[in-house]
């Protein structure tokens, strides 16, 4: 049997374990990435353990999430990552130099390689060819020392690409299309990976698109193969060096397949609030929007970019329409500038951001009360923009471009004639311009490297050892997909808080239940209780770490995103699985939840839960590796890694 890109990288990174289907395994991780969110939570708990430098190939730290500096704590941030990557041997990307799932595949990126990255959209990076996987911080941290990293044998699912996309269709739609039939739980337990005839058609950018809304989709991550695209993008880096050629056997076998026919595809939009909630464009033209971003690491290339400005030249933004656009690096912004690009878009009426996250995560661009956003970015969650009252609508470059020309959600092809972007390709050569990366020093004695905090870095909180008779209350009862979003939103008021954990934590399911923190802290030890899919979306560890700082021991769900179940190990909170779906509907607020001999439960894998006022019990199970187990017990992988470390 052939073999798929995805195991081949695997096989050869396997460090422990066999690859059978659902068995754990440990990979070796060449390279992690972290940004002003999660790299701070990184450079943490490096401190915390007394890590002495990194042994990755390549980590790097990105300022792309923090940047708009409204009052000190974002500067404070930045100056602990700048003065925490030189300590720890780092590579740090300065603010305005771009996002960092942009930035990567641009400057480090190479096929063939393991990357672990503090943040979910990582997989961005298996537009390379690359098996560029999401997780939280703290398990980044581990790499980072040398740890491999665990993870159960994906399944592989081929999403077959054929033909070639027609004028006006992008592959923003080729994604939308694959979570209109997936769902956003259609991947979990699988890595995508992408073949057909219709790759050749496909830049690396676009595979990035597909790559990057993989995470959507609930997969472990996305790749593409390392081909004559791939070489021809390094090359066009002034990387050529780094390409390998890397290609499924012609005979691969796969879990699962779907096939998707380009020239089959039109324009399409996931309604809100949720990205599988995909209808055609031309069928949303009753939907006035109040604002336009383009941009986000889903589609901001100098492709997506010239695409949206052509379709835009000689015209005006709708007076109805606020259309605001943002490069994905300084790369793209530079090649704008001096194609004249950037000068029809201001000439239309568009406002230009920098080169970072922004609206995406709620970062400016705030939608009005009940207002309506289209972007092109890849999450619409309820709450994401900065807002809970808003509705964001997700589309494609051209897509948003047309909706900025008309006021209403428009098909492209109904509004120009969509052959003038035909033209609108990637540059031969790309501009490279590293001076905003400042590269690790070779410093005799790395410890004495002073790390700068402002007032908002305070030191990790941390919890004892998992207690053998646990006894605590139900303080939250919730359904089915609850993104990390909904546990702890973005936003520019709250994210600045991202390293003063006290002060961050009082914002815990501020939007589903004001009460929440309160009720927390008034009963110390406290369960959560969830339903399908709970923790999807963004790799926030923060989503694991506010409620553990709050009390939180135990979280029962019907079942875990990948990501969040691994944050919730990582900061010692017990994730168990109903055995039993019926159970969950035995239990109300309040009830008070027991588990005795908890240790050895954990250790057998089925745990007994007892709700001592009803006099009645279920079974629950946790699917965790023996490490994992070990984590948990310990009380979460800080101590655990301390304590590893110290021998």
């Amino acid at each position: 049997m052939g073999q798929s890109i995805t195991n081949k990288i695997i096989k050869d990174h396997l460090s422990a374990g066999k690859m059978s289907p659902g068995e754990q395994i440990e990979i070796k991780v060449d390279q992690t990435i972290g940004h002003d969110l999660t790299g701070i939570m990184a450079g943490l708990i490096l401190e915390s353990v007394n890590a002495d430098k990194v042994s990755t190939e390549t980590s790097v730290f990105y300022c792309d999430h923090n940047t708009l500096a409204t009052s000190t704590e974002n500067a404070d941030d930045h100056l602990y990552l700048k003065t925490a990557a030189r300590r720890f041997g780092v590579y740090f990307s300065k603010p305005g130099n771009g996002i960092c799932h942009f930035l990567h595949p641009q400057r480090f990126g190479k096929p063939g390689k393991v990357m672990l990255g503090a943040d979910s959209h990582t997989p961005t990076s298996g537009a390379l060819g690359m098996l560029a996987i999401g997780s939280g911080g703290l398990t980044v941290a581990k790499c980072m020392v040398g740890e491999g990293f665990k993870l159960a044998t994906p399944k592989v699912f081929n999403i077959k690409l054929t033909g070639s996309l027609s004028p006006g269709v992008s592959a923003k739609d080729i994604a939308l299309e694959a979570l209109r039939r997936l769902t956003v739980k259609g991947g979990i337990g699988c890595v995508v990976e992408y073949t057909g005839d219709g790759l050749g058609g496909l830049s690396v950018p676009q595979r990035a698109t597909l790559a990057n809304m993989s995470i959507e989709m609930g997969a472990t991550t996305g790749i593409f193969p390392s081909d004559q695209v791939t070489r021809d993008y390094l090359k066009a880096q002034g990387r050529e060096g780094d390409w390998v050629e890397l290609l499924p056997d012609p005979d691969a076998e796969y879990d699962d397949e779907i096939e998707i026919r380009l020239d089959e595809l039109e324009p399409l939009v996931a309604e809100p609030h949720m990205p599988d909630l995909v209808v055609k464009a031309k069928d949303l033209g009753h939907v006035k929007p109040n604002a336009v971003f383009i941009g986000s690491c889903t589609n901001a290339s100098y492709s997506d970019i010239a695409k949206a400005a052509r379709i835009l030249k000689g015209r005006t933004v709708h007076r109805d329409i606020d259309l605001t656009v943002a490069a994905g690096s300084r790369q793209v912004l530079q090649h704008l500038i001096q194609d004249g690009i950037l000068a029809d878009l201001v000439a239309s009426g568009a406002r230009i951001l920098e080169c970072a996250c922004g609206p995406c995560i709620g970062m400016g661009q705030v939608p009005p009360s009940n207002g309506i956003s289209v972007r092109t970015s890849n999450r619409n969650f309820k709450g994401r923009s900065g807002t809970t009252s808003a509705s964001v609508y997700l589309a494609s470059p051209e897509t948003a471009a047309a909706t900025a020309v008309t006021g209403r959600i428009s098909d492209p092809r109904d509004v120009v004639d969509v052959s003038l972007v035909e033209g609108c390709t990637e540059p031969e050569t790309y501009i490279v311009d590293d001076s905003m990366i400042i590269t690790p020093d070779e410093i005799e004695d790395n410890q004495k490297v002073e790390i700068i905090r402002g007032e908002n870095i305070v030191p990790l909180p941390e919890r004892g050892p998992l207690r053998d008779t646990i006894e605590a209350a139900v303080v939250m009862k919730l359904g089915d997909n609850i993104t990390t979003d909904d546990i702890i939103p973005a936003g520019t008021h709250i994210l600045k808080y991202i390293a003063n954990i006290p002060k961050f934590a009082e914002y815990t399911f501020c939007y589903t239940d004001e009460t929440f923190v309160e009720r927390a802290k008034e009963l110390k030890n406290s369960v959560i209780i969830g339903g399908e899919n709970y923790g999807q979306g963004s790799s926030r560890e923060h989503a694991a770490l506010l409620p553990m700082f709050l009390g939180t021991e135990v979280v029962v769900a019907k079942s875990f995103a990948r990501i969040h179940k691994e944050n919730l190990i990582n900061y010692g909170i017990l994730p168990i699985i109903f055995k039993n779906t019926e159970d969950y509907d035995r239990i109300e607020m309040n009830d008070r939840l027991q588990i005795e001999n908890t240790y050895a439960q954990v250790d057998q894998g089925e745990v007994k839960v007892k709700i001592v006022n009803k006099e009645i019990e279920f079974l629950t199970i946790i699917e965790a590796s023996d490490s994992d187990k070990e984590i948990l017990k310990a009380g979460g992988a800080s101590n655990f890694l301390r304590n590893k470390l110290a021998k």
